[in-house]
């Protein structure tokens, strides 16, 4: 049933099932107007059906007779409209799950009562489609997500706006820890949730809500995990100079195990065997990236150029070896290497230009130890 037809059978309804003479004192022969327009608003709580509360508004008519207005509601069309509240402001919050339906009166200085305003019905089937798909990309303290539109694209005028939600994620027994947070609102289908801690993982989930404030199921259920990562980095051939030929994605110099910014993405001695890997060139000036640090290996990202550093997926789970790689522009790489602790590290490396003396690259790092996800942009469910 689309919205235009189910809103025409509520109001049929309504019809059939108010019984005003529930209302207590509802004459209407005082000197004030029943109040006009009376709307509502439900306001989300993150689970679907259960919204927090609901917010009643109505319009003033500015008669100087006025004291007070009164909210009477029941729970369902077989119960007696009940006196919910009173108020002197033209709003009136009703905590917790609604009642089914609401009605307002005018009260004048004489306690006289009006005839009541319209109904309202708090009708749930009015929520809209809950976004179908939902895709996340890593970044540097931060994770972007996008989604599919078609909660508003099936009734725009309908819609109000997207609500996105995280929680820690527990990657070993992958499991989206029941700790949900609110990261904020849009009304775009995008979203970049930003100051989260690199190599943190964490659950996303999105509602979208309608303009009277329901809330969708939610979209598939995605994990990430925030990690370092930089652009532009010059490493030159080792051939040509030594000390900024290497390249070790992290150095834990502190012997902490913990990743300090001073410590990822160092560019150092390409002779040295401590470095990730160096830039060699060959006798044709070709330039390779090459393993230099036990425990490091390297494999290509797929079988053509990527568009961009965000582009390289999760690391594969095999093809890692320790033959240096020519440096091409545009094709990306990704590195396993040892983290000394049990647990492997990987980076990823996109080469932005490759000449006879140099290249540039840009970089990223996961700090979570054996977390593939470098610049996961994949939708799933966990």
């Amino acid at each position: 049933m689309s919205r235009a037809m189910l809103a025409l059978a509520l109001a049929l309804a309504l019809v059939a099932c108010n019984d005003y003479g529930t209302n207590p004192g509802g004459g209407g022969g005082g000197q004030v107007a029943a109040p006009a327009n009376l709307a509502y608003e439900v306001e989300p709580s993150g689970t679907p059906g259960a919204p927090s509360g609901v917010l009643l508004s109505w319009e003033d008519d500015g008669n100087p007779a006025l004291a007070v207005w009164h909210i009477y509601s029941r729970g369902s069309i077989s119960e007696s409209y009940l006196l919910r509240g009173s108020t002197t402001s033209t709003t009136f919050h009703d905590n917790g799950i609604p009642h089914l339906q609401y009605y307002v009166t005018a009260e004048d200085q004489a306690g006289v009562e009006s005839g009541p305003s319209n109904v309202i019905t708090v009708d749930e089937r009015l929520a809209l489609q809950k976004p179908a798909t939902l895709t996340t990309t890593s970044l540097n303290g931060a994770i972007a997500l996008t989604w599919s539109d078609n909660a508003f694209a099936s009734d725009p005028s309908a819609f109000k706006v997207y609500r996105i939600y995280s929680t820690p994620y527990d990657l070993d027994n992958d499991l989206c820890l029941d700790q949900w947070a609110l990261e904020g609102t849009t009304v775009a289908p995008e979203f970049v949730a930003a100051a989260l801690p690199n190599g943190s993982p964490r659950c996303f989930g999105v509602s979208a809500i309608s303009i009277e404030g329901f809330e969708s199921l939610w979209s598939p259920i995605h994990q990430d995990t925030p990690r370092p990562d930089a652009r532009n980095v010059v490493l030159y051939a080792r051939q040509e100079q030594d000390d900024e030929s290497g390249f070790r994605f992290w150095n834990d110099f502190n012997h902490d195990g913990v990743a300090q910014p001073n410590e990822i993405g160092v560019v150092g001695l390409g002779s040295s065997p401590g470095e990730d890997f160096s830039v060699e060139r060959d006798a044709s000036e070709a330039l390779f990236i090459t393993p230099v640090r036990a425990g490091t290996k390297v494999a290509l990202y797929g079988n053509a150029p990527v568009a961009d550093l965000t582009s390289i997926d999760a690391a594969p789970v095999n093809g890692f070896g320790r033959a240096g790689l020519e440096a091409l522009p545009g094709w990306g790489y990704v590195f396993e290497m040892d983290g000394g602790d049990g647990f492997a590290r990987f980076g990823a490396l996109r080469v932005t230009h490759a000449g006879k003396n140099f290249i540039i690259v840009d970089w990223s790092f996961q700090t979570d130890p054996g977390n593939i996800e470098l610049l996961v942009g994949r939708g799933g469910t966990h």
